[in-house]
């Protein structure tokens, strides 16, 4: 094929075509226009972009992908024909004629779709219920994927936000579509994983920076039956109720990171978390915490020194009576 550019009125061939394909000026699909320094796209430009998903024009240039395709060189098809490029002919011929029967269907969409199955059917098995899991555990399963997955998304983007003119096509391409996979990979994980329910541990969650208290209202509730567990601090204790749900929370108001009244806004503005009883157990005023209840939301409060008694409003709850 003979491709010819007119630039600033003056005819440019390529000789080496025009030595191959004397006779084959008639074709002006072949031809691209530069007109005001911009390329004109011809129709052999365009079917070229259907037929492989590429560029033919890129940043003011005739790619290279569509030099070869003229050519007629082959082309592998991004979403198709790439898994030549790893497996047997025998292999592809075999998934090209597993995607006609079943639609289009890319290598990462594949993937995504068996671990999707493999998930549910495993979901299913008795042998690896959800109410088994340990949270610890799909904490540190979601923390492992996670953490190569933020240097593989991080560098991707940087490169793409600070090195676009320096990559070409064919290495830009693949820096997009690896930085698209981890978003989505990453939205799979989150959906999956972060969000999976786990069944109750203990009944009441204490966040108290006071160790002496924690172990007197800990041993408390376990004489009635009931399992309590302390944490030390607002974080901590935010943290804990991303591994388990507790039926209620006694909070203490000061505490050495954040405050009460803060992290009672959070738990109530959470939708996992909103339902979920919370109780001030503070030695501030009784008038200033009922200042701050409609604020926080907070379910009610107990004072400090508190008798044992003060709990009776707790143990109703735990037990589902009104």
């Amino acid at each position: 094929m003979d491709l010819t550019i007119k630039f600033s009125g003056k005819k440019i061939s390529d000789p080496e075509k025009d030595k191959k394909n004397p006779d084959d000026n008639k074709n002006k699909n072949s031809r691209a226009f530069i007109n005001n320094n911009s390329i004109e796209k011809t129709e052999d430009m365009i079917r070229y972009e259907l037929e492989t998903g590429r560029y033919s024009i890129w940043r003011g240039v005739i790619t290279e992908g569509y030099r070869k395709w003229q050519a007629g060189e082959k082309i592998y098809h991004r979403d198709k024909e790439r898994i030549s490029l790893y497996v047997s002919e025998d292999t592809k011929l075999k998934w090209l004629d597993y995607t006609k029967n079943n639609g289009t269907l890319t290598i990462s969409k594949l993937i995504r779709q068996s671990v999707e199955a493999f998930i549910e059917a495993k979901s299913n098995s008795a042998e690896l219920s959800l109410a088994r899991f340990n949270p610890q555990k799909i904490s540190s399963i979601s923390h492992t994927l996670k953490e190569p997955l933020t240097s593989i998304k991080g560098y991707s983007q940087l490169l793409l936000e600070n090195y676009r003119e320096k990559l070409s096509e064919q290495v830009l391409e693949t820096v997009k579509n690896i930085f698209e996979q981890s978003v989505l990979l990453e939205k799979k994980i989150i959906n999956i994983l972060d969000n999976i329910k786990v069944e109750t541990i203990y009944d009441v969650l204490l966040i108290e920076d006071d160790l002496a208290t924690i172990r007197l209202i800990t041993s408390y509730f376990e004489s009635k039956g009931y399992k309590c567990k302390g944490v030390v601090s607002g974080s901590k204790g935010l943290e804990e109720l991303g591994q388990s749900i507790p039926k209620l929370i006694l909070l203490d108001i000061i505490l050495p990171d954040l405050s009460g009244y803060d992290i009672c806004k959070t738990i109530k503005s959470d939708n996992e978390w909103a339902d979920i009883p919370v109780y001030f157990l503070t030695a501030i005023a009784g008038s200033e915490v009922e200042k701050n209840l409609k604020d926080t939301n907070a379910n009610g409060y107990i004072l400090k020194p508190f008798n044992f008694s003060d709990f009776e409003i707790i143990f109703n709850i735990l037990d589902g009576k009104p």
